[in-house]
């Protein structure tokens, strides 16, 4: 089997995270763009919501989650050098910024919703709660990942868990990718 052939059918992490990958993008593009047409075509609706929006709260969840995925690029690349104990540290480190970014995205909804600010409360916020929840939701399911990969680095010092690193790795990094499109869209004018 040639080389390319064998990148395809055995990429980094597997081809099954790949494929996970594709769809949440495909997924999330789908609803951004939907956003951008509504943002496009109703203007002044649109400024009036971004009235409600922090810019400095997008950049600070900006530099948790790229510097959660800084520390796991760097988890896969002491993991590859069989050094177990650094690399847990390195998902560890991960992790508790993927906590970060949850705790304080829960403190700018609970903060949306006393301002009367609610996915009913016109297009403009539905759309913010949809993108941005089903944000979280991956983010949570990355930071439990990333708390069982850290268990299981922990646990097994062998070159066999490298895959499974590789494919938390991969996820956390398509919430860093999701998070790079939906800050834009809510955060800046």
């Amino acid at each position: 089997m040639n080389q390319v052939k064998q990148n395809l059918l055995y990429p980094p992490g597997g081809i099954l995270i790949w494929i996970v990958v594709l769809v949440e993008l495909i997924t999330f593009m789908a609803v951004l763009t939907a956003f951008a047409v509504y943002r496009a075509k109703n203007p002044l609706d649109a400024a009036e919501g971004m009235k409600h929006m922090n810019p400095w709260d997008g950049y600070i969840y900006t530099i948790l989650l790229i510097t959660g995925g800084y520390f796991m690029a760097n988890a896969i690349r002491i993991l590859k050098k069989h050094q177990y104990d650094k690399a847990s540290l390195q998902i560890l480190l991960a992790m508790l910024f993927g906590l970060a970014f949850l705790v304080l995205k829960s403190m700018e909804y609970a903060h949306k919703i006393d301002s009367g600010y609610t996915w009913t409360s016109g297009t403009y916020f539905m759309f913010y709660w949809l993108i941005t929840g089903f944000h979280f939701l991956h983010v949570l399911v990355a930071v439990m990942i990333l708390f069982v990969l850290y268990l299981y680095v922990r646990k097994n010092n062998n070159a066999q868990i490298l895959p499974d690193v590789m494919m938390g790795s991969i996820f956390w990094h398509l919430c860093d990718i999701i998070w790079i499109l939906i800050f834009p869209m809510f955060y800046l004018k």
